[in-house]
C-alpha cells in the first residue's frame, strides 16, 4: 500500500526547508535549500519537485503546505515580505498547485510554526500562547482557545513589525524601530556595529571577519564582556515588548523558536526576567517562557504538513 504524506514547506529569508510528513507526525524526508540561490520563486518551485520525484512518487502526495514570511492563508500569496528577495506579491500556493498538480495552500511561516508546537512539540498541553520565531527576522503565531488567528486578510499576529524602539533601526519593511531589527540574528548581528559600550573595541567579536549571532552567543558563553551585553540588550528589548503584548491575548506561555532560542536556556530566562519586570500586575508570575521542544526537527514543516492532514478537503488555489 502506497504511504501517504504531505508536504510540508517552510520558506525562510536565508533558508527553505522541505519534507514528507506521514499522519502520525513522523518526518519521512527533509533537507533544504537556500533561498537566496533563487531568484524568481518558480526556480524554487522546480528545485523542490525535482528533488522530490527522484525519491517519491508524485501519488503518495496528499496536499502540500507552505509555511512563508508574509503569507496570505486566504490567497495564497506571499505580499511584500521585507526579508525576502522576491518582491511584491508572489501567487505561491498556486505555482506549487501548478507544478504539483496537488492541493496547495500558503500560510505566514510563524503561524505553521505554531501548529507544529500544538500539535508535535512544547506547546501541547497549551490552550493560548503566542510563538515567537527568531530567524532572519522576527515572527509569530497566535493561539486563542486553540484557534490560530489570521485576522480578516490572513496577517495577525505580525509582533516583528511592531515598533518598539521610536525612530529606531531602519527596517526592511521600510519603517523604523520594529522589534526584529533588535530581536532576531539579524538583529544580534547588528548590535555588534550599532550598540554602544565602552567594551566594545576589546570584544573578540572584532577579530572575525563576518560574526554572526551564532558567534556572539558562543563568545558570551566564554567570557565576552562585550558579547554578553548584546545578549542582554537583546533579551531585554524582547522581554519588555512580549510584557507590553501580553495585554492583547492574554498567553499563557510565549515559545520561543529558532537558533537564538537554542542558544541555551540563559537567553530565556533573560527574556523571562525582562517580562516580568513589565508586566501590568494582572499578568505577573502567570506567563511561561518556554523553548521549542522541536529544536532537533522542524516545527513549521510539522506545522505545514499537519495543516494538510486537519482538512478533510484542500481546495486547489487557482
Amino acid at each position: 500500500m502506497l504511504k501517504q504524506y504531505a508536504l510540508g514547506i517552510d520558506i525562510g529569508g536565508t533558508n527553505t526547508a522541505y519534507g514528507l510528513v506521514e499522519r502520525s507526525g513522523n518526518v519521512e524526508y527533509e533537507t533544504s535549500l537556500p533561498t537566496t540561490k533563487y531568484k524568481e520563486p518558480e526556480a524554487l518551485v522546480k528545485a523542490i519537485y525535482n528533488d522530490i520525484i527522484k525519491k517519491y512518487s508524485i501519488d503518495s502526495i496528499l496536499g502540500i503546505s507552505i509555511g512563508a514570511p508574509n503569507g496570505n492563508h486566504f490567497t495564497g500569496n506571499i505580499e511584500f515580505a521585507p526579508n525576502l528577495a522576491w518582491k511584491g506579491i508572489v501567487p505561491l500556493a498556486s505555482m506549487f498547485h501548478r507544478k504539483f498538480n496537488k492541493p496547495a495552500q500558503l500560510t505566514n511561516d510563524a503561524n505553521a510554526a505554531a501548529i507544529g508546537e500544538m500539535l508535535f512539540g512544547n506547546a501541547q498541553d497549551l490552550h493560548n500562547f503566542v510563538t515567537i520565531t527568531l530567524g532572519t527576522g522576527l515572527g509569530s503565531g497566535v493561539i486563542i482557545n486553540n484557534q490560530l488567528v489570521y485576522g480578516e486578510d490572513g496577517f495577525a499576529g505580525e509582533y516583528g513589525h511592531i515598533r518598539v524602539i521610536p525612530d529606531g533601526r531602519i527596517c526592511g519593511c521600510g519603517r523604523h524601530g520594529c522589534l526584529e531589527t533588535y530581536a532576531s540574528s539579524t538583529g544580534v548581528t547588528r548590535s555588534i556595529v550599532e550598540l554602544e559600550s565602552r567594551n566594545k573595541m576589546t570584544s573578540a567579536l572584532f577579530q572575525l571577519e563576518k560574526p554572526t549571532a551564532k558567534d556572539v552567543f558562543e563568545l558570551a558563553h566564554k567570557g565576552d564582556i562585550f558579547a554578553d551585553e548584546i545578549i542582554e540588550y537583546t533579551a531585554r528589548i524582547l522581554g519588555t515588548s512580549l510584557a507590553d503584548f501580553a495585554c492583547f491575548s492574554n498567553p499563557k506561555a510565549y515559545l520561543l523558536f529558532g537558533g537564538i532560542a537554542q542558544s541555551g536556556p540563559n537567553f530565556a530566562a533573560r527574556v523571562k526576567n525582562h517580562l516580568e519586570q513589565n508586566l501590568l500586575k494582572i499578568y505577573q508570575n502567570k506567563i511561561e517562557i518556554r523553548t521549542s521542544s522541536l529544536h532537533d526537527k522542524n516545527a513549521a514543516i510539522l506545522g505545514a504538513a499537519a495543516s494538510v492532514f486537519a482538512q478533510k478537503t484542500i481546495k486547489p488555489i487557482q
